[in-house]
């Protein structure tokens, strides 16, 4: 904001072009569900170019209803791709934990693990038991799987991704307009 450049007013014409287009975009909560949570995560290594610091985000589902996403820079810089990851892996960990709890106090009960979905297979590997989310695996709280990069939908937030991409992710996360014919 203190010294805006070119990139940054396309990057504001971008966005505006899109929020004129769909003003009546919004997330399908279905009815008919199956309540499993499960959990995409993915960060952008060293995304920002000022800071090389970089961003964790997740999208979590509840059957195949959008529940809860998030993007934010991570505090710390990461020394690798599988340490940023993992860091993301944290974040929807505890985000898992959370929705759990709530399930739990509105008696919602939730027998089976989250899955919680990495792109990256050494993030997998960490010494999971010295961790975080190794105590919530070991409890059998959360299961995590690789999914394959190509149905990583959280990259809507982490990365700049071309239009068919972009639109093949909203069809995926259930994003509908309500203005549109379907």
């Amino acid at each position: 904001m203190h010294a805006p450049r070119k990139p940054h007013i396309e990057a504001t014409l971008r966005i505006l072009h899109y929020l004129k287009k769909s003003p009546g975009q919004g997330i399908l909560l279905s009815s008919q569900n199956d309540l499993t949570l499960r959990a995409f995560c993915d960060s952008d290594w060293a995304g920002c170019p000022n800071t090389k610091r970089s961003t964790t985000g997740y999208c979590v589902f509840l059957g195949s209803s959008l529940i809860s996403w998030k993007l934010k820079r991570q505090k710390t810089i990461s020394l690798s791709s599988a340490e940023a990851e993992y860091r993301s892996m944290v974040a929807a960990c505890c985000e898992l934990s959370w929705l759990r709890s709530l399930l739990k106090d509105l008696r919602i009960l939730h027998r089976q693990s989250a899955l919680l979905y990495c792109d990256n297979k050494a993030t997998l590997h960490i010494e999971m038991d010295c961790h975080f989310i190794g105590d919530k695996i070991q409890k059998g709280l959360i299961a995590t799987q690789h999914g394959s990069s190509s149905s990583q939908l959280v990259d809507i937030l982490t990365k700049a991704l071309g239009r068919e991409e972009f639109n093949n992710i909203v069809r995926k996360l259930r994003v509908l307009d309500i203005h549109s014919s379907t």
